[in-house]
């Protein structure tokens, strides 16, 4: 990668993260949007999303545990067959238009949650186990395929079937983003025996700016403005993976 462009890179990850965490996500999606908008090659992006969203995902499950809101009884179904499953996902390469097509899909609904507004919230009541569990497994294979957390479709789905409030729903998606992450990059390298070597830059950038939005960018910065911002860029990057 040419040294210029790996600057921009190493940038515009820095600002994802800074931006993902500051409204409690890890990022995974905008950091696929930003190597698609940049021409990236998918056996290169997968595994890079996958190890930034590790970085930042275990910042965000530190902070939601300190904070009270992880809930163990609600976590471990969806994370049950998520692990393995996301680890078969990380292992398979789609081919080249199938990947593009199907991680532009997912941009794109990242993109719709985002101009979203949230349910009110009521009294939460638990998913029935086995649809947790089989939800969770059907999450971690689109984790692992996808490059993603995916913590993307789990937050809504537990605000919207009123399985978990918001900051519940945000503490289980962190761990669960986390451990599906680790399972699919682990197929990931299983498979290829490889990560791009200069992806360490990246690292170093997601950890400063992921703690520094978790932090900071929860207080300070405007949500609303975040979320639309973000939800343009992710637009852009999907529909350049569908159509290109």
């Amino acid at each position: 990668m040419a040294p210029e462009t790996l600057w921009v890179l190493t940038a515009a990850v820095f600002t994802v993260a800074v931006l993902y965490s500051s409204v409690g996500h890890a990022g995974a999606s905008g950091y696929i949007a930003v190597m698609s908008l940049l021409s990236m090659a998918p056996a290169e992006i997968k595994p890079i999303a996958l190890g930034l969203n590790i970085l930042v995902a275990a910042i965000g499950t530190w902070q939601f545990w300190r904070a009270g809101y992880f809930s163990w009884p609600l976590f471990w179904p969806f994370a049950l067959l998520a692990v393995p499953f996301a680890f078969v996902g990380g292992y398979l390469n789609l081919p080249t238009q199938l990947f593009k097509v199907l991680v532009g899909l997912v941009l794109l609904l990242s993109a719709a949650q985002f101009l979203l507004r949230p349910p009110a919230e009521s009294e939460p009541k638990f998913p029935p186990r086995l649809v947790a569990v089989g939800v969770g497994g059907l999450l971690g294979m689109l984790s692992g395929l996808t490059g993603t957390g995916g913590g993307i479709f789990l937050t809504p789905l537990l605000i919207l079937m009123r399985w978990a409030r918001t900051k519940s729903a945000a503490a289980v998606s962190a761990p669960f983003i986390l451990l599906n992450s680790a399972a699919g990059l682990a197929g990931n390298i299983s498979a290829t025996n490889s990560f791009p070597a200069f992806a360490w830059a990246l690292v170093i950038a997601a950890v400063i700016g992921g703690s520094i939005g978790s932090w900071f960018g929860s207080r300070r910065l405007p949500h609303l403005a975040i979320k639309r911002l973000l939800a343009i860029v992710l637009t852009i990057a999907g529909f350049k993976l569908i159509l290109t």
